[in-house]
């Protein structure tokens, strides 16, 4: 089994992950900062990025000016901008000695065969690990379009497991014109029955408007008369 990577001085600690964990538990802000950049997103080291989640060692972020979350290993953050300065080194006194007479060397004992590896899966990187990410937080987009009876038309988009974003207003025209270009006649008729109650309401509203204005005429007249 190949050794594991020892993490570098500067990089998340368990208390870190507990820390940042409580934080977004509480709905305080937490933020890290990445030790290496990633030039295809436009990071450079040292960039922040706002923490969304934790699990384990893996730390879903948000990077300052990308717009998608990215799960980040442990050993890829740290919790200050710049690297902390190694303390310095003392040099090593050494003593003095007699020197002694050089024992013979023993003779090199025979090598054991070796015995051949046993193949292990390599880890996944975790550069591979954003890209694949990144890649399934585009597969699926979810449009859901809402209509009331007051003729009110709007439109919801939802990528992958991601917060729905705020609802965007539609005219009714371009909801009509939309379902019939999807060649569903289920949608199409849920829309038109839609459209044809709302219509039917803006017309009785309209008539009575109507009467409400003659009405409004008539009194108008009756006060214009002249008094006798």
């Amino acid at each position: 089994m190949p050794p594991r990577r020892r993490p570098a001085a500067d990089s998340l600690t368990a208390e870190n992950l507990s820390a940042l964990a409580v934080a977004v538990a509480e709905g305080r802000r937490a933020t890290v900062y990445l030790r290496e950049g990633t030039p295809s997103l436009g990071l450079a080291p040292g960039a922040s990025a706002r923490v969304i989640s934790v699990d384990g060692t893996t730390v879903v972020v948000r990077p300052r000016g990308v717009d998608d979350e990215l799960p980040y290993e442990a050993e890829e953050l740290r919790m200050t901008k710049n690297a902390p300065e190694p303390p310095p080194t003392k040099p090593r006194r050494t003593a003095k000695t007699a020197a002694a007479p050089a024992a013979p060397a023993p003779a090199p004992e025979p090598k054991a065969p070796a015995s051949p590896a046993t193949p292990t899966s390599p880890k996944r990187p975790p550069a591979a690990k954003r890209a694949a990410a990144r890649a399934s937080s585009v597969k699926s987009v979810t449009v859901t379009i809402y209509g009331s009876p007051e003729n009110e038309w709007s439109v919801l988009v939802t990528r992958g497991a991601r917060k729905p974003q705020r609802s965007r207003p539609l005219a009714p025209e371009a909801v009509d014109a939309a379902v019939r270009e999807l060649g569903d006649e289920t949608a199409a008729g849920a829309v038109t029955a839609l459209l044809h109650a709302a219509r039917e309401e803006a017309q009785r509203r309209v008539e009575e408007l109507s009467r409400e204005l003659e009405a409004a005429r008539q009194a108008l007249a009756a006060l214009d008369q002249p008094q006798p």
